[in-house]
């Protein structure tokens, strides 16, 4: 694992010292992040809050490459959520652009990664030239077997769990089975995240304790990790430090520690 690092940290660095530390039998198979701070960010610089959005593109580079290298099996990022439309118009506007921009700039070395991208939430309530760009990413990473990016857009954890139950009740009818037989699993495979393992953890920038309405099912068991870095700030070192922190937690999934 140290070596496929090499090309990118110093030696005598922080984040060699960082990684290091790290145990790699003991990564986080799916890490979730909720990408916040852009806009106190470029308020703290005397900038719209466009442009904290576009400083954030750096810091998503760095997870996405970080997780690539740490061959975690998935990563999950908070990008639009469904109340985000009640922001400034010029705001939603730009962030789609930039979304746009995103995925054309980044996909072929998204796709020489190996990684599968998908997007998951409401893809059909997005302007109709996103989709298509969300489409031909999918399309061109559909058989990658590295880590699975999925990027949270148009995403709310409630309504997810609706259309879950909807799907799952309809399946069940289909069967010729009751309301009665409504079980956890028949709600998880019919999440957005079905494909997915279990969410081990999440970040949060910024130093907000909220989780936004995000993964409200997957994250039952999630170890929480809230750093005070602003997101446009948040670089290699600050993910090599939120695992060091999951390492040291002892996970009990409701049970009682180990005497």
């Amino acid at each position: 694992m140290l070596k496929n690092f090499a090309e990118v940290i110093s030696p005598n660095s922080k984040d060699a010292e960082l990684l290091s530390q790290i145990d790699f039998a003991r990564l986080p198979q799916h890490v979730a992040v909720i990408m916040d701070g852009n806009g106190r960010w470029a308020r703290a610089r005397g900038k719209p809050r466009i442009f904290g959005h576009r400083a954030g593109a750096e810091s998503v580079r760095a997870i996405v490459d970080t997780s690539a290298r740490l061959e975690l099996k998935a990563v999950t990022l908070y990008a639009f959520s469904t109340e985000n439309w009640k922001r400034p118009q010029r705001e939603v506007s730009g962030l789609m652009q930039m979304l746009k921009r995103y995925l054309r700039s980044e996909l072929k070395e998204v796709h020489r990664r190996n990684i599968k991208f998908q997007a998951i939430g409401k893809i059909e309530g997005l302007s109709e030239d996103v989709q298509k760009e969300i489409a031909a990413a999918t399309e061109i990473t559909s058989k990658n077997a590295g880590t699975i990016l999925s990027v949270a857009l148009n995403y709310g954890g409630r309504a997810e769990i609706v259309e879950a139950c909807q799907k799952a009740v309809k399946n069940l009818r289909q069967k010729g089975k009751s309301i009665e037989d409504l079980s956890e699993t028949d709600i998880e495979e019919n999440l957005y995240t079905h494909n997915l393992p279990e969410v081990d953890l999440l970040i949060r920038t910024s130093g907000e304790y909220r989780i936004s309405n995000f993964l409200l099912w997957q994250l039952a068991y999630s170890e929480i990790y809230v750093t005070e870095t602003l997101f446009p700030d948040f670089r290699r070192k600050d993910i090599f430090e939120a695992i060091l922190d999951f390492q040291k937690r002892e996970r009990r999934f409701g049970g009682i520690a180990n005497k």
